[in-house]
């Protein structure tokens, strides 16, 4: 884009949503399932929605400079308030809506958030549990009205009734909305995140309006999205990737917006709106690909042949298909009709037939994952970014999409390593601090603005695209000086759907363990299948059958790692299948399941010295949390298996 055309961009998300209902005004800008029903607003409705709510919220008094904390589900109204208190001056904040209440304590006293939005009376409810020691906040707003007539109503609103007395006022406070839109400039603040908060507290990351449209300018056009594309916003809205997707690029290129009716109907509505472009992190597509391993163990002799006979085919041709590349006229049409038998009604399911561009990212995808979508014909592409950079750091430009690299720098981002192998870039999408923390920002961000990413990665000569290895703080070496990189096996457990979760330990140790999580609904179906009755996932999990499975699975995944002689040394020595699912409200992952390695570490250090023990079973207590927020205490004792490694006779023959 040349600088007059880049000069000509609003300066601002009200800037461009005022800039969208000129030019889209009667396109759809967002869609909700309410009640089975899809519900529409245009470009032009959306922006008028958005100006009463931000003339209700002068009502109220929202200052410039003020946080504003959203919480809740994904929905077009809350999407709104935040660009609502945008247009007042004010900076939305979104949370996690699964976060426990103490967790939302930390986020909102950090901040200091005057005016809270809060989704339905659950996420109200937690606001007032903390409203002892969060003395900041003045005033609730509420969206959702069931449950909410008894409360005491002096510091709390509906935020249609908020949006009633903005209408009204228009006339009186008009001019003062649209001298605080005029004031709002690229440096302004457009959104404060927060990180997950794997090693410690979550930190707030201030990102300016340049950091966002500037990112999604440019991510947009490296795609060609355009305003015909549709999208289904979904993931947390406390995620920069939901900003950057359901905000930033939304509101640049013009696109629609679709909210689903809950968590629990998302694929449906997925297959009802049939997205274009989609985001997802890996474990969406594993559990997507769980359900579809799960369907075809269900399914006749007959379909589990044709499935199998036609996606060994699609494996060779489909990614050359995508990648534009030579095939055989009989190659075509033998995969043109798998796509009529198979690959279409297979996408058709998972809602994913209209999908031009997919991403994923957050953390590695295993990747027999990556290329079973890629078989399929689904332009699955892998970006590597974080909360920091506006998402954007790599991408994998068309044509050039492998399993094993995050692709070349995004447009505009330049990328670097240093001699320690840590991955620096700057961008203009680099962040501008973090809040209340000229430490860590300093630490992070030197003078120049370089961003040390925490990861360890290395540019191919031959290619120029990116491969990250693991978190750098995570690579270290096995005892004999080989390299030690959980996640990559890690991941290659993850493609199993009997397996969930992994943790791999081995740091300077001379062998490597693992705890794994079992995936409870593929496991239950399977044992639902064979008629073996379960109570918990505890007693499924020390099933003598499941825990054979299981070593099935980590004796393939060695025989895989065993191939690469860099890593050759990971191989798991010992395993256990854990009693617990690894939970965020335990602590032993972050709010986008992450695992915390230290926290898991510490925790759970009886059972990795058992591992590395001569025993072959350990008894243990666990504290857990329950969904009400009690505490409670389980017991078990766990069955430790030893897994065959690969290509040691090899190595003692050559010593």
């Amino acid at each position: 884009m040349s600088t007059t055309a880049a000069q000509d961009i609003p300066q601002s998300v009200p800037g461009l949503l005022a800039r969208n209902a000129r030019q889209f005004g009667k396109r759809t800008a967002y869609r909700e399932k309410e009640f089975g029903i899809w519900q529409h607003w245009t470009w032009a409705e959306t922006a008028e929605e958005v100006r009463a709510m931000a003339l209700g919220f002068l009502v109220l008094g929202v200052e410039r400079g003020d946080y504003v904390a959203i919480i809740g589900r994904n929905r077009p109204a809350l999407y709104w308030s935040m660009v609502a208190a945008q247009s007042v001056g004010a900076i939305p904040v979104p949370l996690y809506q699964d976060a426990v209440a103490e967790e939302m304590a930390y986020v909102l006293d950090h901040c200091g958030a005057r005016f809270v939005v809060a989704g339905d009376q659950e996420q109200v409810d937690k606001v007032i549990e903390v409203q002892g020691k969060v003395t900041c906040i003045e005033q609730i707003l509420y969206l959702d009205k069931r449950g909410m007539r008894k409360y005491d109503h002096s510091s709390m609103n509906w935020l249609m009734d908020v949006q009633t007395e903005g209408r009204a006022a228009a006339q009186r406070l008009g001019p003062e909305l649209d001298k605080r839109l005029a004031e709002l400039s690229y440096d302004h603040t457009c959104v404060m995140l927060y990180t997950s908060g794997t090693t410690g507290k979550p930190k707030g990351v201030v990102l300016s309006n340049r950091n966002i449209i500037e990112t999604s300018r440019a991510s947009s056009e490296f795609d060609k999205l355009k305003p015909g594309d549709e999208i289904l916003a979904y993931l947390p809205m406390a995620w920069v990737g939901d900003f950057i997707f359901a905000i930033g690029q939304a509101y640049y290129t013009g696109f629609c917006v679709n909210c689903p009716e809950s968590a629990q109907t998302m694929m449906t509505d997925l297959r009802e709106i049939g997205p274009t472009y989609y985001f997802a992190p890996p474990r969406i597509f594993e559990t997507m690909l769980t359900t579809v391993m799960i369907r075809m163990e269900d399914a006749s002799k007959i379909k589990q042949r044709l499935f199998h006979y036609f996606m060994a085919h699609a494996r060779e041709v489909g990614p050359k298909l995508l990648d534009g590349k030579p095939v055989s006229l009989g190659a075509r049409l033998k995969y043109g009709l798998g796509n009529l038998l198979v690959y279409g009604p297979l996408k058709d399911t998972l809602g994913l037939r209209r999908i031009r561009v997919a991403y994923t990212a957050g953390e590695a995808i295993g990747p027999e994952i990556f290329e079973f979508y890629r078989a399929l014909g689904i332009n699955l592409k892998q970006l590597y970014g974080q909360t920091e950079a506006s998402v954007f750091i790599t991408q994998q430009p068309d044509g050039e999409v492998r399993n094993d690299t995050v692709g070349v720098p995004s447009p505009g981002v330049e990328v670097k390593i240093a001699e320690n192998g840590e991955v620096y870039y700057r961008s203009p999408g680099t962040f501008v601090e973090y809040y209340k923390n000229a430490e860590s920002t300093a630490s992070t961000k030197d003078p120049e603005g370089w961003v040390a990413t925490g990861d360890a990665g290395f540019f191919e000569d031959s290619t120029g695209h990116l491969r990250i290895i693991d978190r750098a703080k995570d690579v270290g070496k096995m005892a004999d000086g080989g390299m030690f990189a959980p996640k990559y096996v890690e991941n290659k457990l993850k493609f199993f759907p009997n397996i969930l979760e992994s943790v791999v330990f081995g740091n300077n140790r001379d062998r490597c363990v693992a705890f794994i999580n079992i995936d409870l609904g593929a496991v239950g179906s399977w044992a639902e299948r064979n008629n073996i009755a379960y109570s918990s996932y505890q007693e499924l999990a020390g099933l003598k059958r499941v825990l054979d499975t299981i070593q099935e699975h980590v004796e393939t995944v060695n025989e895989s790692v065993a191939q690469d002689e860099m890593l050759s040394g990971c191989q798991i020595h010992r395993f256990l299948v854990l009693h617990k699912e690894l939970d965020a409200d335990d602590g032993e992952m972050t709010r986008t399941r992450k695992v915390r390695r230290r926290i898991v570490e510490e925790k759970y250090a009886d059972l990795i010295d058992a591992l590395y023990g001569d025993k072959d079973s350990v008894y243990t207590e666990t504290e857990v949390t329950y969904e009400d927020g009690r505490k409670g205490k389980i017991t078990a004792t766990l069955e430790i298996r030893d897994a065959r490694v690969f290509g040691a006779e090899k190595k003692m023959a050559a010593e």
